[in-house]
């Protein structure tokens, strides 16, 4: 039964993270365009606004917030993997878990909790940016920190359970998590 549930969520997180990174995909083409035309407006036309480059910026902050979860699940984050490659599955998995449990996980709440107060705050203040044209509702962008978090905390879990059925079960599934 616990098999069944938790390769159940393994699945549903892994859809989820595919789709982010889908439209986190689909962001860094809007960030291409966007840029090109900020170089165009500002070296052709010698026109500048505040507007383009915090635009850029914030759909830069997006690509990775959102993108971070799909980084997980297909295991492409920074490793150091000199010992880890020749690790048995098992040890892979054990290795895994413990970092998801001791790190990963408590780092994603973490970064949620504190990020919230600055959320409401930028709310409340209806802040926005201090340069002339500059975009509105910055708590938009700082929402995205809890979005991108709460995705990365989702896929930490499904890592987590996907370790824990290869620690108990043996051999994993192509791309389980």
């Amino acid at each position: 039964m616990l098999k069944i549930i938790l390769e159940n969520y393994i699945s549903w997180i892994g859809r989820l993270s595919e789709w982010t990174g889908r439209v986190a995909s689909w962001l860094t083409t809007l960030l291409v365009v966007l840029i090109c035309l900020d170089v165009a407006l500002r070296y052709v036309f010698k026109e500048a606004s505040a507007l383009l480059p915090e635009l850029e910026w914030h759909l830069f902050s997006l690509i990775f917030l959102i993108g971070a979860a799909y980084t997980l699940k297909h295991d492409r984050h920074v490793r150091v993997d000199v010992f880890y490659m020749r690790f048995s599955p098992r040890l892979k998995a054990t290795i895994n878990l413990i970092g998801a449990l001791l790190f990963l996980l408590p780092f994603c709440l973490l970064v949620i909790d504190t990020s919230i107060p600055y959320i409401k705050a930028s709310y409340v203040l209806q802040e926005h940016s201090a340069d002339p044209g500059g975009l509105p509702h910055r708590y938009l962008i700082k929402g995205s920190i809890v979005v991108g978090f709460t995705l990365l905390l989702l896929q930490g879990m499904a890592m987590a359970a996907s370790s824990l059925l290869i620690i108990i079960y043996g051999e994993p599934e192509k791309d389980r998590y």
